[in-house]
């Protein structure tokens, strides 16, 4: 018996066949898939996906035999990914100076080996896709070619599992850090808003004791002092809400969609410039109805806000299919650019227009809906026509179960 050679860049190699992170562990069903289509189609009693670690081969998928690792040293695929050629093969290993006295052939009836190399995108020999027989055979070239392909699957399977290893740690790191934005929201908020209040206070303290004493130019100053101070912290207050907006609590509840429209439009205080059209059906729905509250009262709020006509129109519908209800808000306000539609859900961004009151957003309302309606199993999207109109139309899933009353 000769054992296989170490390869020259066994190293790095080694470095690779880790970073998929197979190594003991369990038998995959895709894996197990493959080496048991191959056995019973080529007609061998064993069927192997094995990676090479540093002194053992390890079977990650071990159709025909019981144990799942071997030592490297007299290992067939030890020397199969040697090869230079794309399906190593030992058609009778009793005859083959290399393996003749391989306990493999003499205690287990090793005699016939074909091994293809898994070789990733970087070159290295991770380990095989190999067969065995015990008695001497040849493989015609359907058989070569299949075993070919079906390797290259293998490879596959590892890069994707490999990717989702990868996405799973960038999404927890960005958990982390978004939890470490969160609090550190949370704390500059709670530092700020109590001066923010002493401020607003302070302002009304001054006018109300210096008002006969302040010209017209100190009592602007001082308004001016008070609305920045309120803008600053509704700036503040919203942008904590939309941190916030992906820890929706509050159970599932029976609502009729129109009256609770008509507590919103109470709470907005609509002057009669407006008309806002309910859904013709008053549709009975299931869901969490604070989140869904934050949501209408975001989107009819920027309606009547971004909105440069004499009669402000918002027409407002809900449908139920299958698995969603389905909303659309529709109003014939200022409109949104073209350039802006793809990123007006995105966390700061504004389209520059002032609204009615001569402010300008903040650019986190519409992507705090965003985070809610998903938060509620749906989408939204966004179409306008500048100048003309704008339609927000949002889905919200459908509970697996419906409240009785």
């Amino acid at each position: 018996m000769i054992a296989p050679k170490i390869p020259k860049n066994e190293s790095a190699r080694l470095k690779a066949v880790n970073s998929y992170q197979l190594l003991d562990t369990l038998p995959e069903e895709d894996f197990d898939n493959i080496t048991s289509l191959i056995s019973n189609v080529i007609d061998v009693p064993i069927a192997l996906v094995t990676l090479l670690d540093l002194e053992r081969n390890f079977l990650k998928s071990h159709h025909g035999v019981s144990f799942n690792e071997s030592p490297r040293s007299t290992s067939f695929c030890g020397h199969a990914i040697l090869s230079e050629d794309n399906l190593f093969i030992v058609e009778d290993a009793r005859k083959d100076e290399i393996f003749k006295d391989n306990p493999l052939v003499k205690e287990h009836k090793a005699i016939f080996y074909a091994g293809v190399p898994l070789i990733n995108a970087d070159g290295f020999a991770l380990g095989t896709l190999c067969i065995f027989d015990t008695k001497p055979r040849v493989l015609n070239k359907k058989q070569k070619e299949m075993l070919i392909v079906l390797a290259k699957q293998v490879v596959q399977l590892f890069e994707l599992r490999k990717n989702n290893l990868e996405l799973r740690e960038v999404r927890k790191e960005l958990v982390q850090q978004n939890e470490k934005l969160k609090n550190f929201a949370g704390h500059v908020s709670h530092d700020m808003k109590m001066p923010l209040a002493n401020m607003i206070i302070t302002s009304d303290i001054l006018k109300k004791k210096y008002e006969g004493k302040l010209d017209e130019k100190g009592l602007e100053y001082l308004g001016n002092l008070k609305r920045a101070s309120f803008t600053l912290s509704e700036y503040i207050s919203n942008l904590l809400e939309h941190y916030e907006s992906d820890k929706v609590e509050g159970r599932h509840e029976s609502f009729y969609v129109n009256h609770l429209l008509e507590d919103l439009v109470d709470l907005l205080q609509i002057n009669t410039n407006c008309d806002i059209n309910f859904p013709e059906e008053d549709i009975e729905m299931v869901c969490n109805r604070v989140a869904l509250e934050q949501i209408l009262l975001n989107l009819i709020g920027n309606s009547l806000k971004y909105n440069d006509k004499e009669n402000t129109v918002i027409d407002i519908s809900c449908l139920i299919t299958d698995d969603f209800y389905n909303f659309s808000i529709t109003d014939n306000g200022v409109g949104i650019p073209e350039d802006k539609l793809e990123s007006i859900f995105d966390l700061f961004s504004t389209v520059g227009n002032l609204d009615r009151n001569g402010n300008k957003g903040h650019g986190i309302g519409l992507s705090t809906v965003q985070n809610l309606v998903k938060s509620l199993g749906g989408t939204i999207t966004v179409d306008s026509k500048l100048g003309e109109k704008t339609s927000f139309n949002f889905t919200i899933a459908k509970p697996d179960y419906h409240l009785t009353k």
